[in-house]
């Protein structure tokens, strides 16, 4: 199995950040296998949508309709509404597995991989990146 971690910073404001690049990168002359990407956080999530066409902004704006920033939640600390990013990763969950064939992800044409954030909290994040072949 091929593992590595890296960190990206998504600062002080929800985000979605398209990570498919890197995953390529990682993947690449590799051969076959499952591609697995992990968010080792509890505030934080992988999600496998389009970007670039808005739907990235769409996905921000239904967790905040589904986990509204205010003081709702038992989980309080931190900034305003922070226990909402808490309840985030059982709907985005904090990882995804992508086939991989001939070093190739095998996405579909309009999807990436994000990372999701809604944390504010934490401006650093560690994802980490294997790929397990047979």
């Amino acid at each position: 199995m091929d593992f590595e971690t890296r960190t990206y910073r998504t600062g002080d404001r929800e985000a979605v950040l398209d990570l498919t690049r890197d995953c390529a990168d990682f993947v690449a002359r590799r051969g076959d296998g499952l591609f697995h990407v992990f968010v080792p956080h509890a505030t934080a999530g992988i999600a496998i949508l389009e970007t670039g066409a808005g739907s990235d902004h769409d996905l921000l704006a239904a967790l905040r309709d589904l986990l509204p920033a205010d003081d709702r939640w038992q989980h309080r600390h931190g900034s305003p509404g922070h226990g909402r990013s808490h309840v985030m990763p059982a709907l985005i969950p904090p990882y995804a597995t992508v086939p991989v064939r001939e070093g190739r992800l095998t996405l579909g044409t309009w999807q990436s991989i994000c990372l999701v954030d809604l944390n504010v909290d934490n401006a650093v994040r560690e994802v980490q990146f294997a790929l397990l072949s047979g």
